[in-house]
């Protein structure tokens, strides 16, 4: 039997947050000298296990606040758990922030060798697919702009267009396909279709059901930590949506 491309086995993540929020830095910074700031743990996931197949969509849905972009973190090794373990085997594209991995002084081709370096790939590799990359986000004529000058909508091609340019064995989006025009979500659903048809492992956190409900195989739906419910797409998008 094939092993599952994720496993997460009882992981629970938490956050050190200052119980007493000082006015300044240097108030900040005198209270730890003393020993007197006083922590507590805010936990962002607690308890969660799954796993995913190879070449399984996984939609993620839940409230702002769930535990679902922490969940993407901890898989692209962004985040360590607290407690539990967490599994991934493949070559992993995050597409987890947008802007993630860019640098916004520098010009999109620069950014197009350094964020595919950041992904696993040579520098080398990633001057040769300077052109194609920016031919299909449409970025051709912006090359030597700073990202700074970029909109939300072209970083956001940029950035995917990067992420898919090769096929990865697992790929985590978080929102992405929500960003941008009518133009580009259509051309990047198609291409997360292709990767889907060619056997890539997806993790997709959205808020967009329809979409959640036409591309995953199956949905795990997460409340304030935990998993409310994990199974068929339809059937756990409709618990939800009832719920709401």
């Amino acid at each position: 039997m094939t092993e599952p491309s994720i496993e997460v086995d009882n992981v629970s993540l938490a956050y050190r947050l200052a119980r007493d929020q000082a006015g300044t830095m240097k108030e900040f910074a005198i209270r730890l000298l003393k020993r007197q700031v006083v922590y507590e743990s805010l936990w962002a996931l607690d308890g969660v296990s799954f796993q995913v197949a190879k070449g399984e969509v996984l939609g993620v849905i839940g409230p702002n606040g769930a535990g679902k972009s922490t969940l993407l973190k901890l898989l692209a090794g962004v985040l360590y758990p607290t407690a539990g373990r967490v599994v991934v085997r493949g070559l992993v594209s995050p597409m987890i922030e947008v802007s993630g991995g860019m640098n916004p002084e520098m010009t999109g081709r620069e950014n197009i060798v350094l964020f595919g370096t950041l992904l696993g790939r040579s520098p080398q590799h990633m001057q040769e697919r300077i052109q194609p990359i920016a031919e299909w986000a449409g970025l051709v004529d912006f090359l030597d702009t700073p990202l700074r000058n970029y909109s939300t909508g072209m970083t956001s091609r940029l950035g995917f267009a990067i992420a898919t340019d090769i096929k990865p064995e697992i790929l985590l989006v978080d929102e992405v396909l929500s960003v941008g025009d009518e133009h580009f979500k259509r051309k990047s659903t198609q291409r997360m279709q292709d990767l889907m048809d060619g056997g890539t492992t997806v993790v997709l956190v959205s808020h967009v059901l329809p979409t959640i409900r036409a591309m995953a195989d199956r949905v795990l739906w997460m409340e304030r930590g935990r998993i409310k419910m994990l199974g068929d797409a339809n059937e756990v998008v409709d618990a939800y949506r009832a719920s709401v």
